[in-house]
C-alpha cells in the first residue's frame, strides 16, 4: 500500500522550530510541544509569526522537505527548499511546450476538461441528494461545455470555455449549501479579500491544495512556475495553478460543503473587518486543517491508472503523468476526472 508523507502545519503564533538530531522540534513559549522525525514529514507549512532556526532550514533542505511561509490568513509568501531536483531535459521540454501555442492549448484543454468533468460530478451528486432541478440543469450545461472541448481549440477559446463553465458552476453553488446555514450564503466568488464565509473557506482550502500540488510538481522534476493554462507571471506558480484546477471541485469544494452542511464549522469562527473582508479564526483554521489531512487519507481508485490510492497521492500521480506526456511516453495528458 502506498502512503504519502504528512504535511506539518504550524499555526500557533510565536512558535519556534529547531533541529534536534533527526527531528523537527516545535517550541511554544519556551516549552517543547512536539518532536517529529524528519523522515515522516513531506512538507512544513507555517502560518503567521513562526520562526525557524537556520540549522533546521538546512536540515530540511538536505532531506527534501520544503518549508512554506504563509500569512496568518493563509496567503502564500515564500518557500525554502534545497537544490532543484529532476531531469534538466524534462524541464527544457516543459519550457518548449509552454512556448508553443499548440502544445500549450492541448495540455490546457485536457486540464480544463478534467476540471469541468469534476464540477459536473459535484453538481450531479448534490442534485441527486437534494432533488434540485437547478443543479441538474447546471450539470447539463457543463456537459455541453465538455462536448465543445472534443476538438482541438486555440488557448484563448479554451480559457473562454473554462470561464463560462466556472460561472455556471458557481452560479448554483449556493444550492448545494444547506438551507439551515443562512450565515454561509454564497452569491459570487470573491478573492483578495474574500467577502463572505464560504469564500474565505474556499480560498483557504485552495491555498492548502496549491501548496500540496506545488510540492508534487517539484517531486516529479517539473517547474511549478511555468504553466500552460496560466501563463508566466513573476512569483506565480502557474503550473501548480494549472494542475490544481482538476482538484478544486472534487477535493476542496466538496470538503467545504461537507464542513458547512454538517455544521462542523460555526458562524462565530469567522470575523468581518471594516472593509468587509472575512477572516478565519485560529480555532476554525485548525479544524479545517485537520479535516483536510483526514480527507487526504481517504482511498479512491484513480480513473486512469485504475489503482487504489489515498487522495493525497492523486496530485503526485497527475504530476508524474504530465511528466510522462512531456517525455513522450504518453500521447496526451490524461486529466483527473472522477466518475
Amino acid at each position: 500500500m502506498k502512503r504519502h508523507q504528512n504535511t506539518l502545519f504550524i499555526t500557533t503564533q510565536g512558535s519556534y522550530l529547531s533541529k534536534e538530531g533527526e527531528c523537527v522540534v516545535v517550541h511554544v513559549e519556551g516549552s517543547v510541544v512536539g518532536k517529529i522525525p524528519i523522515h515522516t514529514i513531506g512538507n512544513v507549512v507555517c502560518f503567521g509569526q513562526i520562526n525557524c532556526s537556520p540549522f533546521l532550514l538546512g536540515h530540511c533542505a538536505d532531506n527534501g522537505v520544503a518549508i512554506s511561509f504563509l500569512t496568518e490568513n493563509g496567503r502564500y509568501m515564500a518557500s525554502v527548499q534545497g537544490p532543484v531536483s529532476g531531469n534538466v531535459l524534462l524541464r527544457r521540454e516543459q519550457y518548449r511546450r509552454a512556448d508553443c501555442p499548440k502544445s500549450s492549448a492541448s495540455i490546457a484543454q485536457a486540464i480544463v476538461a478534467g476540471k469541468i468533468a469534476n464540477c459536473r460530478t459535484v453538481l450531479r451528486r448534490s442534485a441527486r441528494d437534494r432533488e434540485s432541478a437547478r443543479l441538474t440543469e447546471a450539470a447539463d450545461r457543463l456537459t455541453m461545455s465538455l462536448s465543445s472541448l472534443a476538438v482541438a481549440l486555440p488557448l484563448d477559446t479554451v480559457r473562454g470555455i473554462e470561464g463560462e463553465a466556472a460561472n455556471t458552476y458557481f452560479g448554483v453553488f449556493n444550492h448545494m449549501i444547506s438551507e439551515g446555514r443562512p450565515s454561509f450564503h454564497f452569491t459570487i466568488r470573491s478573492r483578495r479579500p474574500p467577502l463572505d464565509r464560504i469564500n474565505c473557506l474556499l480560498s483557504f482550502l485552495y491555498t492548502l491544495l496549491m501548496h500540496d500540488v506545488r510540492s508534487a510538481l517539484e517531486c516529479a522534476g517539473l517547474d511549478p512556475a511555468v504553466g500552460f493554462l496560466h501563463r508566466d507571471r513573476p512569483g506565480r506558480p502557474s503550473l501548480a495553478l494549472d494542475l490544481m484546477e482538476e482538484f478544486r471541485p472534487y477535493v476542496a469544494d466538496r470538503l467545504a460543503l461537507t464542513l458547512v452542511n454538517r455544521g462542523q464549522i460555526a458562524e462565530s469562527g469567522f470575523t468581518v473587518s471594516e472593509n468587509g473582508a472575512v477572516f478565519m479564526s485560529d480555532a476554525t483554521r485548525k479544524s479545517v486543517i485537520l479535516a483536510w489531512q483526514e480527507r487526504k487519507k481517504e482511498e479512491v481508485e484513480h480513473p486512469f491508472l485504475q489503482e487504489r490510492m489515498t487522495v493525497g497521492l492523486l496530485w503526485h500521480m497527475q504530476a508524474r503523468l504530465l511528466a510522462r506526456h512531456l517525455r513522450g511516453d504518453l500521447d496526451a495528458y490524461p486529466p483527473f476526472a472522477m466518475r
